[in-house]
């Protein structure tokens, strides 16, 4: 039986009518439409105190750290949208990545949620610029704990009008780059997967 790719999908900010969230639900539909099975989550369901060393040496690494590395595992691939805040990605997010980069070990098993796992990148922001810089540097951090990061990328501009009334893209330059985003990530998903299909 062809495999199912399992993709989780979650967006950068916690922000009601944000756009990152906004493009997350898009690409959580078109993945779902092109046969993946995906998993969406908000990371306001995943409170973190700010990273801190002397806290983890006092408290271990947190429960909910631990849950999130738990999910990235149990996925195929992974897919991030970014907002855009003063030229980078927003402290959630990064504090997000930095706490289940600590995460080594659950119950006993090894575990390294990041190391050789699939991402896909999608940017937005209210200027000309679509979160480019936050993308940027959201791609250099994900390479740099070894995930395997795909080229193609959709980059959303002038985040207020960007969206119709139901929540798509209004423009097909951006319709069409998230469909040839999710084929990319299913197909190079579906090649890596090391689960087998009942």
């Amino acid at each position: 039986m062809p495999l199912v790719p399992r993709i989780l999908v979650f967006a950068g900010s916690i922000r009601t009518g944000a756009y990152s969230g906004r493009t997350a639900d898009i690409a959580q539909k078109e993945l779902a439409l092109q046969g993946a099975d995906v998993t969406r989550i908000s990371l306001a369901d995943y409170p973190l105190p700010i990273m801190d060393e002397d806290l983890e040496e006092r408290d271990g690494v947190p429960e909910n750290a631990i849950k999130l590395a738990r999910l990235i595992d149990m996925h195929d691939a992974v897919l991030i949208a970014t907002p855009e805040y003063n030229g980078s990605m927003p402290p959630l997010l990064k504090n997000t990545i930095d706490w289940v980069s600590r995460v080594r070990s659950d119950g006993g098993r090894r575990l390294q949620p990041y190391a050789g796992k699939l991402v896909a990148i999608c940017s937005s922001s209210d200027g000309h610029f679509a979160g480019i810089r936050s993308a940027t540097h959201l791609r250099a951090v994900l390479s740099h704990i070894q995930m395997e990061v795909i080229s193609p990328q959709v980059s959303v501009p002038h985040g207020s009008e960007a969206f119709d009334d139901n929540g798509e893209f209004r423009e097909e330059r951006l319709r069409k780059g998230m469909q040839r985003l999710c084929h990319a990530l299913i197909e190079r998903a579906t090649m890596m997967s090391r689960r087998v299909e009942p």
